[in-house]
């Protein structure tokens, strides 16, 4: 069996959970998650302690018990703690600017870049080289770092561009005579 789906979901103070035939939803006080059940796993809650088996002994519904545990723990995680990314501007005259639902960058191009975030996700700049991405969805929070990254990735000689907070940018160097 999965090792990760082994594992159990202990539900902490202020999460609530539903279980129908297709799918689980996880209410807590940042929010509501649901996602869609698969016929192969089999969901149990004791007490607020949530267990995932495979449904058969096929290799299938042992991977997807593993797959669906993750799920639920990031969706349990979310609507109580929520997640966020942190981008950084690297780059003489970059700069980002939050307005609403809307993010504002100048990235060196002829015009500015806009990206509307979508629903569920917000984000701030505590300074305009700093990008703060906030939701309690980890997969939109995570898709819209990419796409923000995505604008402008961190070039290998000079190292401008956006990048993950987190994220070390090997620079290579430049071709000599």
């Amino acid at each position: 069996m999965s090792r990760v789906g082994k594992m159990p979901i202990a539900l902490p103070a202020g999460a609530e959970v539903t279980i129908s035939t297709e799918q689980i939803t996880i209410k807590g006080p940042q929010g509501v998650l649901s996602q869609a059940l698969n016929g192969l796993v089999t969901v149990a809650n004791d007490n607020g302690t949530l267990s995932f088996s495979p449904a058969n002994d096929g290799r299938e519904a042992n991977a997807m018990s593993g797959t669906l545990r993750a799920l639920v723990n990031n969706m349990v995680n979310g609507v109580t703690k929520g997640f966020e990314k942190k981008l950084n501007l690297v780059g003489v005259g970059y700069k980002a600017q939050a307005q609403g639902d809307k993010l504002n960058l100048s990235l060196g191009f002829s015009h500015p870049v806009v990206h509307a975030m979508p629903a569920g996700v917000t984000c701030a700049t505590p300074t305009p080289t700093e990008i703060l991405i906030k939701g309690i969805d980890k997969q939109k929070v995570g898709q819209v770092a990419a796409e923000v990254r995505a604008y402008r990735s961190p070039e290998p000689y000079k190292g401008k561009g956006v990048r993950y907070a987190d994220e070390v940018v090997v620079i290579k160097e430049t071709k000599k005579k």
